[in-house]
């Protein structure tokens, strides 16, 4: 079979396409693969309020693409896209590039989606990459250091009021994090913690709605009224209209507005603009506009075209978007890219979901292990860290952001006091010996999970390698 000279593209640099370019590049692919994404670095979405709180460090959750993947046979190109043409086998960038495809890979994920509401787009933060982090991160010392000096109490009572949007996963970890964290930010500055408010806020009855997540909702609920700074949950608050300083919303028959400087937008996303503008027919669409793929993950009328993640579902299956999702699907796709390529059969792309994992606070997470075991608490958070870490995107990156991780959270935040230090309770050294013992057990756990479906397919190394490829 001749082979076509033309590259195989990946759009999207999230886990579905970053896991297919990592899983390619570990075989003997016989195409060029180039991975297209507007930004240098990975985003680890599920550990950037780590991120925030400085659990973690940027290197961590955020590496860059040719640190993932140096050595590998991927080129990436940073540059944002602006046309996709199917039937020319063509995808065009801003900068006036273009690239022509033997097979293409469409990984775009989702967009921010605000409902149409006023305001949304203009005063509120999002949180999906790195740059919203620090910008929200420094959006929201401002506000404490302009609090810790204002005078005025409505205008204090404003700028330490946060209002998060969106009572799903994204907003529940949001609202726990900054529950255990601004008070420890604004203490440092002289104020009182007890001034600060956290609110909550979704449109339907009850949090976690339709989740994947649901049945941890009493779990949830009750963790969110045990962070430092209790969160005030309002529900059945259909938000209508932000500016810069309130959110004004619907509730039964009256129209509220809650003075606030800072609204966290984690109420929902839309499909990727870019998918919108493909010449498909409508069939091949479902009912929020992402494709429809057949069980190998391909594009119905194009067998070179592949899609998974956020912007595409597979016939059949009702699946959350998830990291796990995302990363076996783009295991799946590479193995039918490969076989496409090497005249063998393509399999239906399966995903095992093992439950669930939610952060609720600093230090404090449940795990929903294969929804059957529920552990909370600091052996939930050691066991959603060490899981995460597990599925970091290669084997490098993960024992370095593992070491590194399990090096703070054991000798530092449980190290014995010194003359140095201040001094800690007894009771201080029986936490370090609990979180040692949790991490050998939550290590276990997750080995056992990776086990049973290894995050990376291991395949023998190329037959030849270029000189002074790493052999990984």
């Amino acid at each position: 079979m001749a082979q076509d000279p033309r590259p195989t593209i990946i759009l999207g640099g999230g886990f579905t396409g970053l896991f297919t370019a990592l899983h390619l590049g570990r075989r003997d692919y016989p195409h060029p693969i180039y991975l297209i994404d507007q930004n240098e670095r990975f985003a680890f979405k599920p550990l950037l309020y780590e991120l925030m709180s400085e659990e973690m460090q940027d290197d961590q959750v955020c590496p860059t693409y040719e640190s993932l993947l140096k050595g590998k046979s991927v080129s990436v190109i940073e540059g944002t896209v602006q046309e996709i043409d199917l039937k020319r086998q063509r995808v065009s960038l801003e900068s006036g590039l273009h690239y022509d495809y033997g097979h293409l890979v469409l990984a775009l994920g989702s967009v921010t989606s605000y409902f149409g509401i006023g305001g949304a787009k203009e005063y509120t933060f999002a949180f999906r990459t790195q740059e919203d982090a620090i910008a929200l991160t420094q959006h929201l010392h401002h506000c404490l250091q302009a609090a810790a000096q204002c005078d005025d109490p409505q205008i204090r009572r404003a700028l330490l009021t946060i209002a998060v949007v969106g009572a799903g996963p994204s907003g529940v970890e949001m609202a726990a994090t900054l529950g255990d964290l601004l008070p420890l930010w604004y203490a440092k500055l002289g104020g009182d913690p007890q001034d600060l408010s956290i609110v909550l806020m979704n449109r339907g009855d009850a949090i976690l709605e339709g989740d994947i997540n649901s049945q941890l909702r009493q779990t949830a609920e009750q963790a969110l009224q045990q962070r430092a700074v209790p969160v005030d949950i309002r529900l059945n608050a259909a938000v209508k209209a932000v500016s810069a300083e309130q959110l004004t919303y619907e509730t039964g028959d009256k129209t509220e507005t809650l003075p606030t400087h800072t609204v966290i937008w984690t109420a929902g996303t839309g499909t990727h603009p870019l998918i919108k503008t493909l010449d498909i027919p409508d069939d091949h669409r479902d009912k929020h506009g992402r494709l429809r793929v057949n069980p190998e993950l391909q594009l119905p009328g194009y067998a070179e075209v592949f899609a998974g993640g956020d912007c595409a579902g597979a016939e059949g299956q009702s699946l959350p978007p998830t990291a796990q999702v995302a990363y076996q699907q783009g295991e799946g796709i590479a193995h039918n890219l490969y076989a496409l390529a090497t005249d063998q059969p393509l399999k239906p792309v399966e995903v095992t979901l093992r439950g669930s994992l939610l952060k609720l606070g600093m230090g404090d997470s449940v795990a929903n292990l294969f929804n059957r075991f529920e552990v909370n608490g600091t052996v939930g958070h050691l066991i959603r860290q060490g899981a995460y870490l597990e599925l970091l995107p290669t084997p490098i990156h993960d024992i370095k952001a593992t070491a590194e991780w399990l090096t703070d959270e054991i000798f530092n935040r449980y190290s014995p006091p010194t003359a140095k230090t201040e001094e800690k309770p007894w009771a201080s050294y029986w936490v370090g010996g609990i979180a040692v013992a949790c991490v050998v057990a939550g290590g276990a756990m997750v080995g056992w999970w990776a086990i049973k479906h290894q995050p990376f397919e291991r395949v023998p190394p190329p037959r030849q390698e270029s000189p002074g490829a790493p052999d990984l």
